[in-house]
């Protein structure tokens, strides 16, 4: 009966009831409508409680005060454990905490674990939570804040997962593997495109060989990247700038099988009076060295089945296996090109007319032959070369070794292509836009004066050629021969040649 008393006594002033706000449980003081919050069984157990009660306190007066006051330590150890029990009776939801992802770092060659979807720990167990790191987390790629929830932690950063963005095509990286180019991430597809190699001939992707090595080879001068089995199936070359025809342009076929790509097509030299012209600018620049050509000697243009033939019936001279140019001083009959040919159904020669040419020895010299279809500025090279020898000749040089001859020609060959190149880069841009323009129209048109783009690469190449020969007699002969013209001069040079046979050092 005390236990009773004590309890509703007490509740009088420290009535508990239990809420709930904002998911969260707290504890609060209620003394309105508390008898709304019992039953009929609850109301009839406190009614015979509070007569009880008053029956004591009729018989009891004058002590209330005592016993308000008078608690012992186990009557309040026995109402916080009910109040404690009260509490308990109903306990709060479990609510699911997601749980924080993982992240993981990434790396070029090992498969980056991106961010699984968000878990939740179901409500019948108890919950792991996961704190955020201290400090305020800020994505690398917007600048905001990261909050809870999905994020990355790459390249020392951490990123929303949709800021976390290919630096080629700026799309988020949703897949599990990733590539890194100066420090910047990329799709796999989109590194791969950008700075995996593609074969300039067939456009694929260049393999890898079985070390897993990327194998391909180049040009050493164009840089030309193909690959490796482009060398023994049959894929032609330019016969000029040397490069690989790509499978999606068709390069010119002339009549003698030899291929020539459409920027060399577009200066290139096909009948002899064409040819005329370049032989005059070449005349006027040996003039402007002082090294006049008294003798008008014959300027052919031909083709390669006319030249071998002619080579055979020739004596005196020394040539490549490729031969492209010939001074002649035998006296035989050439058949030479008369008239420009045409380019016919899949870019093959046709039409080309062509008439024999009777050679008389008036002089030492009796023509020059130049193989046709090269460009203008390499078959310029060929006649710059072939002029010298006609001139060593005319002057009376005599039993000179082939590295000394070879070596000298190269040497005019190689200055008349420096002449050419500075005189282009010279040009006013007006002019330069006017022979680009004019280029287009006709293979003739590209003459002394400015160059296009490709041109100047081309001379460029033609020297590079000259420079690197691994042939004794012209690559060795030309380095022994440049740097003593550099040195002393040409005319000193060819004294002294014709004094002694040899370069001065």
């Amino acid at each position: 009966m005390s236990w009773f008393k004590e309890i509703f006594k007490g509740s009088v002033n420290r009535r508990v009831s239990r809420g709930h706000y904002d998911g969260d449980w707290h504890e609060g003081h209620s003394s309105d409508h508390i008898r709304d919050t019992y039953d009929d069984s609850d109301n009839e157990d406190m009614d015979r409680a509070i007569a009880l009660s008053l029956a004591e306190e009729d018989q009891n007066k004058g002590k209330a005060a005592a016993i308000d006051t008078d608690y012992n330590l186990e009557e309040d150890e026995q109402l916080a454990r009910a109040l404690q029990e009260s509490l308990n009776a109903e306990s709060p939801p479990r609510r699911n905490v997601p749980i924080e992802d993982v992240p993981v770092p990434p790396r070029w060659d090992v498969p980056v674990e991106r961010v699984p979807p968000q878990q939740y720990v179901p409500a019948n167990e108890p919950p792991t939570l996961v704190y955020p790191q201290s400090g305020s987390r800020i994505c690398a790629g917007c600048h905001n804040p990261i909050g809870h929830g999905r994020f990355l932690s790459c390249m020392g950063s951490v990123w929303h997962p949709q800021c976390f963005r290919c630096f080629a095509c700026n799309k988020p990286i949703s897949e599990y593997e990733f590539a890194m180019h100066d420090d910047q991430p990329y799709h796999k597809s989109c590194y791969k495109e950008f700075f995996h190699p593609k074969c300039d001939v067939c456009n694929n992707f260049i393999s890898t060989n079985r070390d897993g090595l990327i194998e391909y080879r180049a040009h050493p001068f164009w840089m030309q990247k193909y690959c490796p089995s482009h060398e023994d199936d049959g894929t032609p070359r330019c016969c000029s700038c040397e490069r690989m025809e790509p499978r999606e342009i068709k390069y010119i076929t002339l009549d003698d099988g030899r291929k020539l790509c459409l920027e060399c097509l577009t200066s290139s030299v096909m009948d002899t009076p064409e040819c005329q012209h370049l032989y005059m600018d070449i005349q006027e620049f040996f003039e402007g060295l002082n090294m006049k050509v008294e003798q008008q000697i014959p300027l052919l243009l031909v083709e390669r089945q006319a030249l071998n033939e002619a080579l055979e019936a020739e004596k005196n001279g020394h040539h490549l296996p490729e031969t492209r140019g010939l001074c002649l001083s035998e006296e035989q009959i050439v058949r030479t090109i008369l008239k420009r040919p045409k380019i016919g159904p899949g870019n093959r020669i046709i039409d080309m007319i062509i008439g024999p040419y009777k050679l008389s020895r008036l002089c030492e010299v009796t023509a020059i032959l130049i193989l046709y279809g090269l460009p203008r500025l390499q078959t310029g090279s060929i006649l710059a070369h072939e002029m010298m020898h006609a001139y060593l000749r005319l002057k009376g040089f005599r039993n000179l070794s082939i590295e000394v001859e070879e070596g000298i020609c190269q040497v005019l060959a190689y200055l008349w292509l420096e002449s050419e190149i500075i005189a282009g880069s010279s040009s006013n841009v007006a002019s330069s836009s006017e022979s680009s323009s004019s280029s287009s129209s006709g293979p003739t048109s590209s003459k002394k004066g400015a160059k296009t783009e490709f041109e100047k690469k081309l001379g460029a190449f033609i020297k590079h050629q000259i420079e690197t020969d691994s042939s004794e007699a012209y690559g060795g002969g030309f380095r022994a021969g440049y740097p003593a013209v550099e040195r002393y001069g040409l005319k000193r040079t060819l004294d002294h040649i014709k004094l002694t046979g040899t370069f001065p050092y």
